[in-house]
């Protein structure tokens, strides 16, 4: 279905030789790094070289030495480990050491990358020496030269955490990358480009970020890095200025040169896992309560409106449009905190939300939501990007700022009441037969809007669904003490086969909206 970082001290052995002259053919950095030759760089200068780039034929990434990168499978990649010794910047003042990925049968295309100072840029020489590896493991017979998988951003030299065993920043396969969150945990990932996601008769395309540059020059808690995108149908230059504070924050600009018509051109894209939760789960398909990266995607219209769209595994491939204009936000949340919920040691309570800013006017598009069956959590099956309404063609090109959030939580809170869960069960009165076709639901929300109820005050529920029929419909506290937290409850009868239902629901009290809007594709059974 889809991105990387940067920076800092480098070049001191260098300096002290005389060898960073623009006609010196190799430098070595003080962490031991070999350095090409000096050429001159700046981001006008990559946005011209996408755009030449992409009047020509596509040739793709290198694919160094197939018959010995296929061969190192997980396990003998695994056992491959960057000498954090050598990173990048890991000598001298700067505070954002870069470390880098090793070529593999996962990872088998060549990422070139570069060091930048003073408007001018050298490659990184990939030497065996900058990795701890197995006396007999294959990849000792990759030549010199042979080029690195990707890249990741270490913690700060002066933070609270190791640097030497954390990174906070990662750009591995394709043009995807991925960053951690408050809780300092890894999750869902996000893209350069989404190319022609889950459009029938095409296969979509995934094309890679194939040279990064990182600028040394950094304050105190940002870093630069440049990076050179390419594919068959497009050509990019992408910056991305990063921040590690309350999270991560990256500020994006892509100039993007499109050399095909795309059918559904996806920008900003998000990409997460969802396989189950409290929603809806078959009886014994895992010892687990939930399993998902993400659980929902909340949106911010241009309007003002506020939605909320819990995810789906559904039983075919989705596509789910969210028309808009200059929209203020979206993106995919876990806002599940409870690890009851989980059970799990791999921590999916501490998963990064995601949020996309759009920065400028955006125009007219929507917020396209692209849901994958997928019978396990290996599977990245859930996608939410922006796609323009203006057809991709051939010859056009597009320029986008952007800013991503990996918070625990979406960083512009609404002052309504949030939808917490959603639950589904059969539908019908206990100790009364079961109607079929019927499915029963209850909707929680929690915020201070419904904390502030008068006594005796219910909300209303205010229901619509693209099809089908409400019945047993009211509102009530959720009998757990925790304030403003209430639950719409509803019974949903469905004919006309089984294609899907889009439902919405919010709370009011009079003319006063109290929670934002719940969006739902339900799936009759």
């Amino acid at each position: 279905m889809s991105r990387a970082f940067d920076r800092r001290s480098v070049l001191k052995a260098a300096v002290a030789t005389g060898l960073l002259g623009p006609q010196a053919r190799l430098a070595v950095a003080a962490d031991g790094l070999k350095l090409g030759p000096a050429k001159p760089f700046s981001f006008d200068i990559l946005k011209a070289t996408a755009r030449r780039m992409a009047g020509e034929a596509y040739v793709g990434p290198a694919r160094p030495a197939p018959e010995i990168v296929g061969k190192i499978d997980y396990e003998a990649w695994g056992k491959i480990k960057f000498d954090i010794d050598h990173a990048l910047f890991a000598q001298g003042p700067g505070r954002f050491p870069v470390s880098f990925f090793h070529l593999g049968m996962f990872f088998q295309k060549a990422v070139e990358m570069n060091v930048v100072d003073a408007g001018a840029a050298r490659e990184i020489i990939y030497d065996q020496s900058y990795f701890d590896m197995p006396a007999d493991s294959i990849a000792k017979k990759l030549p010199q030269g042979a080029g690195f998988a990707g890249m990741r951003i270490q913690e700060p030299k002066s933070g609270p955490l190791d640097w030497r065993k954390n990174d906070w920043v990662a750009f591995l396969g394709a043009a995807y990358f991925r960053a951690i969150g408050e809780l300092r945990q890894y999750g869902l990932s996000a893209r350069a480009v989404a190319l022609d996601v889950a459009v029938a008769g095409k296969s979509e395309e995934f094309p890679d970020f194939t040279k990064f540059y990182v600028d040394r020059n950094e304050t105190d808690n940002s870093l630069t890095v440049y990076a050179l995108l390419e594919g068959p149908s497009i050509v990019g230059a992408c910056r991305f200025v990063l921040t590690r504070g309350k999270g991560v924050t990256m500020d994006i600009d892509q100039t993007l040169f499109l050399r095909a018509p795309i059918a559904r051109f996806g920008l900003a894209p998000l990409t997460s896992m969802y396989w189950f939760s409290e929603a809806k789960k078959d009886s014994g398909v895992d010892w687990r309560p939930e399993v998902h990266d993400s659980d929902g995607l909340a949106l911010w219209t241009g309007a003002g409106e506020r939605l909320w769209r819990p995810l789906n595994n559904p039983p075919r491939i989705m596509a789910s449009s969210f028309t808009d204009e200059n929209p203020r936000g979206f993106g995919l949340l876990q806002r599940d905190r409870n690890f009851d919920h989980y059970q799990d040691g791999v921590y999916y309570d501490r998963r990064p939300s995601l949020w996309v800013e759009p920065l400028g006017h955006w125009g007219r598009g929507s917020v396209q939501l692209i849901e994958i069956p997928t019978d396990d959590e290996i599977h990245d099956n859930i996608v939410a990007m922006w796609v323009p309404e203006k057809p991709a063609t051939a010859g056009s090109e597009v320029s986008l700022s952007y800013r991503l959030y990996w918070r625990a939580d979406e960083p512009f809170p609404t002052d309504l009441a949030r939808c917490v869960a959603t639950r589904l069960g059969n539908g019908g009165q206990p100790g009364q037969p079961r109607p079929r076709g019927v499915r029963k639901f209850m909707v929680e929300f929690q915020g201070p809007p419904l904390e502030g109820l008068p006594f005796g005050v219910k909300p209303e529920a205010v229901l619509w669904a693209s099809r089908g029929s409400f019945s047993y419909v009211f509102t009530e506290a959720v009998p757990d003490d925790v304030p403003g937290h209430w639950r719409a409850q509803f019974d949903f009868t469905v004919d006309g086969g089984a294609d899907p239902v889009e439902m919405r629901l919010f709370l009011r009290s009079g003319e006063k909206v109290l929670s934002e809007t719940w969006l739902f594709q339900y799936h009759p059974f």
